[in-house]
C-alpha cells in the first residue's frame, strides 16, 4: 500500500481526532493497567548509573510518566493528541506535542525510548524513517522498548484509528534495518495460550 501526502496527514489527524474525542474515557479505562512488565524490561538494559533520561513515545495522559518518576528517572512524554498532552502536563509532567509522522528530537539525549502502545500507528512505510530518528534521539548503546498488538503484516483504518500489525519476523526486519540489535521478546498478557497473547513486545539496542 502506498499513501501519499494527502494519506498521512489524514492518518495523523483521524487517529489522534479518536484519541482527542475520547481522552477522558481511554484515561479512565487505562489508569490502573499494569504495565510493569514493559517498564522493567526496558530498565534492565539500560546502561550506565541512575537515573535515566526515557522519552516516553506516546505517553497519553502521563500514566507511565508518573511509574518512571516513581522509581527515580527523568521521563519526558511525546504525545500527538492536544487532550492527552493537555492531561499529562496539568500533572506536572514535560510533554512535547509531536505528530508521530513529523517529528522533531534532538540528537543522542535518551538513555531509553518507551514506545507502548504507540508505533503501531505508522504506517508501515513511514515506520524506517521513524525508527532512525528515534535511534538517533539515543545515546550510543541506547534501548528502545516497543509493544504492539501483533497481526499478519497487515495494516489500515480500526474504529476510527490507522493501524499497522506485524509478526515477530516482520518487525525484526524493520528494526533491524533501523540500526538495532534485538534483546529480547515476549508477548502479552503473560500465562495466555498463544493465540490469546495479542500483543508483541520486543526491547531493542541502538547498534554502534
Amino acid at each position: 500500500m502506498s499513501l501519499n501526502a494527502q494519506d498521512l496527514e489524514k492518518v495523523a489527524s483521524k487517529t489522534l481526532e479518536h484519541y482527542d474525542r475520547r481522552a477522558v474515557d481511554f484515561w479512565e479505562g487505562t489508569r490502573g493497567h499494569d504495565v510493569s512488565q514493559n517498564i522493567a524490561s526496558l530498565l534492565q538494559y539500560l546502561e550506565g548509573q541512575p537515573p535515566f533520561t526515557i522519552l516516553d513515545f506516546g505517553c497519553g495522559p502521563g500514566r507511565d510518566l508518573q511509574a518512571f518518576k516513581e522509581l527515580g528517572h527523568v521521563a519526558i512524554g511525546l504525545e500527538g493528541s492536544a487532550r492527552f498532552a493537555a492531561m499529562a502536563r496539568e500533572q506536572g509532567y514535560e510533554v512535547w506535542e509531536q505528530n508521530f509522522l513529523d517529528l522533531d528530537l534532538p540528537e543522542s539525549r535518551f538513555d531509553g525510548v518507551f514506545a507502548n502502545a504507540s508505533l503501531f500507528h505508522v504506517p508501515g512505510q513511514e515506520l524506517p524513517r521513524i525508527l532512525q530518528e528515534l535511534r538517533a534521539a539515543l545515546k550510543p548503546h541506547g534501548v528502545l522498548f516497543s509493544s504492539n498488538p501483533r497481526g499478519h503484516n497487515e495494516e489500515g483504518w480500526n474504529n476510527g484509528r490507522y493501524g499497522a500489525y506485524h509478526d515477530l519476523e516482520a518487525w525484526r526486519g524493520f528494526m533491524r534495518d533501523a540500526g538495532f540489535m534485538e534483546l529480547t521478546h515476549y508477548y502479552r498478557p503473560a500465562g495466555l495460550p498463544r493465540e490469546q497473547q495479542a500483543w508483541l513486545a520486543s526491547v531493542w539496542r541502538r547498534s554502534p
